[in-house]
C-alpha cells in the first residue's frame, strides 16, 4: 500500500466498505470528544446516518468515492443498478454531491458488484443532475484507488492492469506501479465513434451553428469557441458555460440519438467547446466540457477527449497511435491520448482510444444527516 495514503477501510462486497474499531479506540475517542465544546451535539449527530467518502482529483476535476453509508444496490447488471439508484436512492446522491456537503460541480463514484467476471470493480458515476455512463477522469482516479486499496490482489510492476466496469462497458486501466507506489494511469476506452458531423442547429442569440456529435462512452456535441467569439483559454467561464448549455439544448431538440448496445446510453451528456485546433500539432489543443446541469469539468475531460480523438481520426486528421496533448482551457491540466485500434460498434466504424493522466488524493470525510435538517438532502443554487 502506498505510503502516506488516507487511512481507509478495505472495500467489501458490492463496494460497501466496513471498519470496526476496537473498544479501546472507541473509549479513547469518546473520552476525548466529551472534553471538547459541543461534544454532546456532535455525538448526537453521529448517532444518525453517517456517510463516508474518499476524495481525489484528476487534473483539477473532483472525484468523491463513496466508501460507507450507502445501501447495497440490487440489479442483475450494471445498467439495471444505474436505473435502480436513479429511481430509488437519488436522495443519497443529492446529499453527497450538492451543497452543503458538496457543490454544483462535485462528481462522485459508488463502487458496486459487477456481473462481468473479468472486472476488478464496477462504478456508478454521479453528478449534479444524475448519473453518467462513462467518466474518464474518474477511471484514472479509480485505477490508482483500486491498486492502493487492495481491489487488485497482486499489483505488478511496472504497470498493474485494473478492469473497471463502467455503465458504458468494461474499461481497462493500466496503473504505473513501482516500489509499492502507484502513479500515472492510462486506460483503453470502449469503442468510440462519430454519430454525425456538420449538424446545423439553431442556437438562440447565435443563429445557425454547425456541430459534430460523437460518442466516447457518453455522447457529446463539439463546437469551436470561434462560433461564439470566445476563447476557451481566456474567456470568462460563465460565457463558455452559457454557450455550451445553449448548444446542448439546441442539439437535444434537433437530434435523436441511438446507441447499438443500449438505449440507456442514448442521451446527449454535454457540449465540448474547443479551440478549433483539430489538425495535428505537437502543441496542446484546449477545450472546455460542460455537462449535466451546466456542470463544468476542470480537467480536459477523459470521455470527451476520447470522443474528440475519435472525431479527429474519423476526419483523417490523425493516424492510429499518434499521441496528442489535450489541455483544459480552465486549469491548464493536461491528458494525452491516441487512437490505438479500429473496431466497430454496431454499424458504426469506431476506434479504441487510450487516455493518460494523473490523479491525486485530497482527503477523507464523514458526513452526518440529522432528521430535523430541512436541507439534509442537498440543494443547488442556480
Amino acid at each position: 500500500m502506498t505510503t502516506g495514503l488516507p487511512r481507509h477501510p478495505s472495500p467489501g462486497q458490492g463496494g460497501r466498505h466496513h471498519v470496526t474499531p476496537g473498544a479501546g479506540q472507541l473509549r479513547v475517542s469518546r473520552d476525548r470528544a466529551m472534553q471538547e465544546p459541543g461534544a454532546a451535539a456532535a455525538a448526537a449527530a453521529a448517532a444518525g446516518p453517517v456517510m463516508r467518502v474518499l476524495d481525489m482529483h484528476t487534473g483539477g476535476e473532483p472525484l468523491r468515492i463513496i466508501t460507507g453509508g450507502f445501501p447495497a444496490v440490487p440489479g442483475p447488471d450494471l445498467l439495471s443498478k444505474r436505473r435502480y439508484i436513479r429511481e430509488r436512492l437519488d436522495g443519497l446522491r443529492r446529499r453527497l454531491m450538492l451543497e452543503p456537503r458538496g457543490h454544483r460541480d462535485m462528481y462522485g463514484a459508488l463502487l458496486v458488484g459487477s456481473e462481468l467476471p473479468d472486472a476488478h470493480l464496477a462504478a456508478l458515476f454521479m453528478h449534479n443532475q444524475g448519473y453518467s455512463t462513462m467518466c474518464g477522469h474518474a477511471v484514472l482516479a479509480l485505477g490508482r484507488y483500486a491498486v492502493d486499496y487492495g481491489l487488485v490482489a497482486q499489483p505488478s510492476s511496472p504497470e498493474t492492469q485494473v478492469n473497471i466496469h463502467c455503465p458504458c462497458g468494461l474499461v481497462r486501466a493500466y496503473v504505473q506501479y513501482e516500489g509499492g507506489k502507484s502513479g500515472r494511469v492510462r486506460f483503453h476506452s470502449v469503442p468510440a465513434f462519430v454519430f454525425a458531423t456538420d449538424i446545423p442547429v439553431d442556437v438562440p442569440g447565435h443563429g445557425k451553428i454547425v456541430v459534430d456529435v460523437v460518442y466516447g462512452g457518453a455522447f457529446y456535441a463539439f463546437v469551436s469557441a470561434d462560433c461564439f467569439g470566445l476563447d476557451v483559454c481566456s474567456s470568462k467561464t460563465r460565457d463558455l458555460v452559457d454557450a455550451a448549455v445553449a448548444v446542448t439544448n439546441a442539439v437535444k431538440a434537433r437530434v435523436k440519438l441511438h446507441h447499438p448496445d443500449s438505449e440507456d446510453l442514448a442521451f446527449l451528456y454535454g457540449t465540448i467547446i474547443t479551440d478549433g485546433k483539430d489538425e495535428f500539432s505537437k502543441e496542446p489543443t484546449a477545450n472546455v466540457c460542460v455537462f449535466a446541469d451546466a456542470q463544468v469539468d476542470r480537467s480536459p475531460c477523459g470521455s470527451g477527449v476520447t470522443a474528440r480523438i475519435a472525431l479527429q481520426y474519423h476526419k483523417g486528421l490523425i493516424p492510429l497511435n499518434q499521441t496528442r496533448t489535450f489541455q483544459s482551457g480552465l486549469t491548464n491540466s493536461v491528458f494525452t491520448g491516441k487512437a490505438v485500434e479500429e473496431t466497430k460498434c454496431g454499424d458504426f466504424k469506431a476506434v479504441v482510444v487510450e487516455i493518460s493522466g494523473q490523479a491525486h488524493y485530497t482527503g477523507t470525510a464523514k458526513f452526518y444527516v440529522e432528521d430535523d435538517d430541512d436541507l439534509k438532502n442537498g440543494f443547488l443554487l442556480r
